[in-house]
C-alpha cells in the first residue's frame, strides 16, 4: 500500500453550533492520507495512473467552504465519503482541526479512518 497525502489545507467556511458561528467563516485545517498504488503512474510516468491530490484537494475545498453542517464530526464523514466515492480512494485517514476552538489550546478536532487498508 502507497499513500498520498495532503497536509495543512487550510479551508474557511461556516461551522458551529452556536449563534455566533453560523455568522462568521472559521478556518478548519486537514491533513489527509489516502490508500493508493503508485506503481502504474511511476512506471508510465503519466498523471492518469496518480492519485490526483491537485484535484482532490480543490474539491475538498469547494465542498467544505460551501458546506454548513454543524458539527466536525459531520464534515468528516461527508469529506471522506466525498473522496472515496469521486475519486475511488480505498482507505483514508483524514485529520480535520478547529484552531482557536478552546481558549489556551492551540488547535482541537478529530481523526478519523474510513475503509480497507489494501
Amino acid at each position: 500500500m502507497d499513500i498520498v497525502y495532503i497536509r495543512d489545507l487550510y479551508i474557511d467556511t461556516i461551522i458551529g453550533v452556536f449563534d455566533w458561528e453560523r455568522e462568521v467563516k472559521q478556518r478548519l485545517v486537514f491533513d489527509l492520507e489516502m490508500a493508493t498504488d503508485i506503481r502504474r503512474a511511476s512506471q508510465t510516468d503519466n498523471l492518469d495512473f496518480a492519485l490526483d491530490y491537485y484535484g482532490i484537494s480543490n474539491r475538498v475545498t469547494q465542498f467544505v467552504e460551501r458546506s454548513r453542517c454543524l458539527l466536525v464530526e459531520r464534515l468528516a464523514e461527508e469529506v471522506a465519503d466525498l473522496i472515496m466515492t469521486e475519486f475511488a480512494v480505498p482507505w483514508l485517514k483524514l485529520r480535520l482541526g478547529k484552531p482557536g476552538a478552546v481558549k489556551n489550546a492551540r488547535d482541537v478536532g478529530l481523526i478519523i479512518e474510513r475503509g480497507s487498508k489494501p
